[in-house]
């Protein structure tokens, strides 16, 4: 990963070391703060297939890569630790540390208790916000303090077009532009719960969010599924014509054995640079691509027991890999695969969605 242009968010991955992934009698242990590595895991793709599908792996490997991503980066991050704050509830008969949720309530307890975000650090308040506010939907299902504390300091450091100031390291789908933070946002105001999306800072900032996106046309399907995911809850995005042309191509790009590609959902942004001029890889599954497919086919209405959702079931079931993740290749530039990370929680949240695990929060 080359350098970020902004301190803290992205670091350059060098001399990552291949950690011998934990036996089954080591997986029945709590990951700690203390006991995950002081480096980074390799995300290779060439790691095993697992024998069997196991619940356990995954939430053991969440475990593991958010917990070393907190211990050797010390940040909050759209690619790992945000996201495991989504899904990792939804494997709780694995129980974790609670110290991935303590780090995001210590940006306001602790980071931000003196001197808090500006505008030019608005993208921490949406990772920050959007971790904490899925994780009490998984959990209590209440917006609690500390999140709506964070969700109402996310609008102070909007930006007067309506956008945020978002990491640009040239990592699409994720770290490259303004519109995945806008997106973001909207998502996570849309879902959260007591009804934060009527709120007066909340309705203010939503109508300047409509706004960029009125005035910043999505480039990619990516962006397009983003805000078809959004629009479901926050009116004024995405017309009914709109989502359903959106799902429309994304179920065109299933794969035959029943999985996405990230980067199919790239193909149409014009000017987006493939690193060495290699082609996007579209015709190889991976996590993120199955997963986002997943969560978005039913948000969009698509039942649980569509011929194309099994498929999408068992392409799950039958390709995790031995350390409990699913496999995504960065798809633009190289970021050491870490949207492995967030593809796998994805995955996770996807089986959720489609009944596989228990009690899918967004009905």
């Amino acid at each position: 990963m080359k350098a970020p242009p902004i301190p803290l968010t992205f670091a350059i991955l060098t001399g990552a070391i291949l950690f011998q992934h934990p036996t089954h009698a080591e997986e029945s242990e709590i990951v700690t703060f203390a006991s995950v590595p002081g480096e980074l895991e390799s995300i290779r793709s060439d790691e095993l297939i697992a024998k069997a599908f196991s619940r356990e792996k995954a939430a053991h490997y969440l475990d593991r890569a958010a917990l070393n991503w907190q211990k050797k980066k010390k940040c909050a991050t759209c690619h790992t630790n945000m996201a495991y704050l989504f899904a990792r509830p939804a494997l709780g008969e694995s129980p974790d540390s609670g110290e991935v949720r303590q780090f995001y309530e210590d940006y306001w307890n602790v980071r931000w208790d003196k001197k808090l975000p500006t505008e030019k650090q608005g993208f921490w308040t949406i990772v920050v916000g959007a971790g904490l506010t899925f994780n009490d939907l998984q959990t209590t299902g209440k917006l609690s303090e500390v999140s709506r504390k964070v969700l109402d300091l996310m609008w102070t450091v909007q930006r007067e077009d309506g956008g945020w100031r978002w990491p640009d390291c040239d990592y699409a789908p994720l770290e490259i532009d303004d519109h995945y933070g806008v997106t973001l946002a909207a998502v996570i105001v849309g879902i959260a719960p007591d009804d934060y999306a009527e709120t007066g800072a909340a309705v203010e900032g939503l109508g300047k969010l409509r706004t960029y996106l009125q005035n910043d046309p999505p480039k990619s399907l990516h962006h397009r599924l983003m805000i078809a995911w959004a629009s479901k809850r926050i009116d004024g995005i995405a017309s009914d014509q709109q989502r359903s042309a959106a799902l429309e191509e994304l179920l065109a790009l299933q794969l035959e054995d029943g999985g996405w590609s990230t980067s199919s959902f790239l193909t149409d942004w014009k000017g987006l640079e493939q690193e060495e001029g290699r082609p996007l890889e579209t015709k190889v599954s991976d996590g993120y691509g199955t997963g986002l497919a997943m969560i978005i086919s039913r948000e969009l209405g698509i039942p649980s027991d569509d011929p194309r959702l099994r498929k999408a079931v068992n392409w799950v079931q039958t390709n995790q890999r031995e350390s409990g993740k699913w496999f995504t290749r960065s798809p633009v530039v190289d970021a050491n695969n870490l949207i492995s990370n967030i593809g796998s929680a994805y995955v996770v949240l996807g089986l959720q969605a489609c009944g596989e695990l228990p009690g899918w929060p967004l009905e």
